[in-house]
């Protein structure tokens, strides 16, 4: 039972009946409302859709620090903007794990083969960014936010979360009164991830401005193939259109046969449809849900493609710059007490006292600093391992390794290759307990919940560095079970929740 409500929620499902009348309505409501995704089934047509997984009650969590992690959110939009324009910070850091990391370096790579090649020509760049965080419940029993990671690039699920928050808002009203063991009145929070993101994208385009050659502007959506979690990323594009912004899907394989680079000194980013072709928009703003991780570059033409966005007048979302903020390295080298980076990047003694608050303890796992040879005899060791995760330089779920897994995973890579993963201590969240409905199926137990807050930025990366827009965007809750290592929803893991505040 949750230790946040005195075990007295959520509630206990009496009978067969309550828990059937409570399935079904969740169904009817996900997918009347879109709370869905594609299934991991064979669908050539496309015409298949079920409840993406969400857990039955919305999950208690500590108002002070759900209130303390949304205050903090556009610190920490200026704080990675900050990062993403230092290139010698990000150079040196891309140097230390590059070696045991070909993803990172072939990034880096492509930065250097925009500035070989005319340079970039857009001063601006968008980050739709989450920063993720987990109830820290230390030996006196406080509870504090510690920082998971902070995602700079293709930050899912803003979509699907504001779908949940209003699915548990409609239970609390419509279906928890009728149960045996009714809840007492929930105080759940407004979510409008949806539109606020879909804010920050608005604002981009509309600091875009008119195009110089009398083409019409739009947003275009980079996406992967036989993307599953498409629901999610239509809420946005939905919020977008409405607004007479036109916006186009675009496969990230496709990138190099429906785009061209205009033969302009500014290279505006020209998009073609494949339906008419005779059509020309010129791409304002390109939103990357794709390229992130190795396998959206399966070959050189990939990343070609990724070169084109870069070199083009688009403002991307993100840069490749903003992307390696995105770095484990960089997260581990900001909560490193001994040096003061952090204080590099903050604009205040404030600011950088409530962002470092948030950090949990992070090691390099380098062989010449004293804090790397610690946390390569941490990792090794059979015991000591089992306080941590180890982490690659990767966004996205199923890519860390947990506790004693730790040690086997190391001797499987060469030792100067170390260094290009970090270790974290494990986050000890408070017990929770909750039913997920995950494929039709129930899964009642323990639970563990991380808490996403989503912020936009935008800001000038070629002169001044000046934000012209900052704002926190909502939030996720993502729950799984307390067996489960990983969080992914997408990756099949955990499953879309909303926050009861206590």
């Amino acid at each position: 039972m949750s230790s946040l409500t005195g075990g007295s929620y959520p509630p206990t499902l009496i009978n067969d009946q309550e828990k059937e009348r409570l399935v079904q309505t969740i169904k009817d409501w996900s997918i009347a409302n879109g709370l869905a995704v594609r299934p991991a089934i064979e669908d050539p047509d496309g015409i298949l859709a079920i409840n993406a997984p969400v857990t039955l009650f919305p999950s208690p969590f500590p108002k002070t620090c759900f209130e303390e992690a949304k205050a903090i959110q556009t610190s920490y939009n200026e704080l990675y903007s900050r990062i993403s324009q230092d290139e010698e910070f990000l150079g040196s850091l891309v140097q230390e794990v590059a070696g045991g990391d070909d993803f990172i370096a072939n990034l880096w790579d492509l930065h250097l083969k925009v500035k070989s090649q005319g340079g970039y020509t857009q001063k601006l760049t968008l980050g739709l960014f989450r920063s993720d965080y987990m109830v820290h419940q230390d030996n006196n029993s406080s509870l504090q936010i510690k920082q998971v990671e902070f995602n700079t690039i293709a930050s899912s699920f803003g979509g699907l979360s504001a779908q949940t928050s209003l699915l548990h808002s409609h239970l609390s009203q419509t279906e928890y009164p009728l149960l045996h063991s009714s809840p007492p009145a929930l105080s759940l929070p407004q979510n409008q991830s949806t539109q606020r993101l879909a804010a920050g994208l608005r604002t981009a385009y509309h600091a875009y401005g008119p195009s110089s050659l009398n083409h019409p502007t739009c947003v275009l959506f980079l996406v992967q193939d036989g993307e599953r979690n498409i629901f999610d990323q239509r809420h946005l594009e939905y919020a977008l259109s409405s607004s007479s912004i036109p916006v186009f899907r675009l496969p990230f394989s496709q990138i190099l046969q429906h785009t061209r680079i205009a033969p302009t000194p500014d290279r505006q980013l020209l998009y073609s449809p494949p339906p008419n072709p005779c059509l020309t928009f010129e791409a304002a703003v390109t939103y990357l849900r794709a390229g992130y991780g190795p396998t959206d570059y399966p070959t050189p033409s990939a990343w070609q493609a990724r070169l084109q966005i870069e070199r083009s007048n688009t403002i991307a979302c993100p840069s490749v710059l903003t992307q390696l903020s995105g770095m484990k390295k960089v997260q581990q080298v900001l909560a490193t007490p001994d040096i003061s980076v952090l204080s590099k990047f903050t604009s205040s003694q404030q600011q950088h006292d409530a962002l470092w608050k948030t950090f949990t303890n992070i090691y390099p796992l380098d062989n010449t600093s004293s804090a790397g040879q610690l946390a390569r005899k941490l990792a090794t060791d059979p015991i000591e391992c089992l306080k941590y995760v180890m982490k690659p330089q990767r966004e996205g779920g199923g890519n860390n390794f947990y506790r004693g897994a730790i040690p086997k995973q190391l001797e499987k890579i060469p030792e100067e290759h170390w260094g290009s993963f970090i270790l974290m201590k494990i986050i000890t969240p408070p017990p929770l307990s909750n039913t997920i409905l995950r494929a039709g199926k129930l899964e009642h137990g323990g639970v563990i919940c991380e808490l996403g807050v989503y912020g936009t930025c935008l800001w000038d990366r070629k002169g001044s560095g000046e934000i012209l827009h900052n704002e926190e965007a909502g939030y996720l809750l993502r729950t799984k079970g307390d067996q489960s290592e990983e969080g992914g929803v997408a990756a099949g893991y955990g499953c879309m929740d909303s926050v009861a505040l206590v």
